[in-house]
């Protein structure tokens, strides 16, 4: 069935190419700063993922991250109302960044501007995939000629059922971010303990585990998803990464150990922007569960 909107999201959500042009969602870049240089965002320069983290990881790159401005997010919109369209936005978690604000400044004027559109955005509360999950849960809804006023509810109703569980390689990366303490990065280091975390309804990052050694962390992360997951037959689960494929594969073979064959798996990149944060070796699985 023809969809009736658009849909929005940004950069953050992870997503891929293919999928963002398979389903044809618009989706704005975010950037960041490295050594001087912009990348990503309006005008910046391109640097693909896999340099990215080899940057983090063999140069100790200390990049920056900085959101999109209302303007910026008006001139995203804008043209998609000026040619008739109503627009749904999912954005990234207000609990990280200021961007949903921008986007919702920006439907505000937009709405003054054309009275006779809606545009709508809907605070996701999540990053990565997490917020990709949400988006592709309101694909879905929208491919079934469902209204923007019913798909927007749809995903104010969903997004806090989108449990998002991951850990980290390098703790240093948090605690650039604010996240744990110089001590708790310098003692989890040494002691090589992995913490597990969540987002919570917040749309904020909360330690809810640590646990001795990699594996045992790739473990914890099924652990939790057996307890939340509410999941029927064909729904997706999402899994991202900081460049760390042998650990996806192990956390793939944990979930069909215990899930089975039944529901399609995507995987994909941590993107730059939340990698600044994250760092190398980050590993997220995203599912819908009974709640965070």
């Amino acid at each position: 069935m023809e969809r009736k909107f658009a849909i929005m999201t940004d950069s953050s959500a992870d997503l891929p190419e293919e999928y963002l042009k398979e389903h044809g969602v618009y989706s704005v870049e975010l950037g960041f700063m490295l050594n001087g240089v912009t990348y990503g965002g309006e005008d910046g320069a391109h640097m693909d993922v896999k340099t990215f983290y080899a940057k983090l990881r063999n140069e100790k790159a200390m990049p920056t991250t900085f959101q999109i401005a209302p303007e910026q997010a008006k001139a995203h919109i804008e043209p998609l109302v000026a040619a008739g369209n109503d627009v749904l936005v999912i954005a990234f978690s207000s609990g990280l960044s200021g961007t949903a604000n921008s986007f919702v400044v920006a439907a505000r004027e937009l709405s003054a501007q054309y009275p006779q559109r809606k545009i709508f955005v809907v605070d996701s509360l999540s990053a990565s995939l997490g917020e990709g999950l949400l988006v592709d849960y309101v694909v879905k809804k929208a491919d079934t000629g469902a209204s923007i006023e019913e798909v927007r509810d749809y995903a104010e109703s969903l997004k806090l059922h989108i449990v998002h569980m991951f850990t980290v390689d390098n703790l240093f990366h948090l605690h650039r971010g604010g996240r744990v303490s110089k001590s708790t990065a310098i003692m989890g280091t040494l002691l090589n303990i992995k913490p597990v975390l969540h987002v919570d309804d917040a749309g904020h990052l909360i330690a809810i585990g640590k646990v001795m050694t990699r594996k045992k962390s790739v473990s914890a992360l099924v652990d939790h998803m057996k307890q939340l997951a509410v999941l029927e037959d064909d729904e997706p689960i999402f899994i991202s990464h900081g460049d760390c494929m042998d650990d996806v594969e192990s956390l793939i073979q944990l979930i069909r150990r215990s899930f089975g064959d039944r529901h399609p798996i995507l995987v994909n990149y941590v993107g730059n922007v939340i990698g600044t944060h994250s760092g190398p070796g980050t590993l997220a699985l995203f599912f819908r569960g009974t709640h965070r």
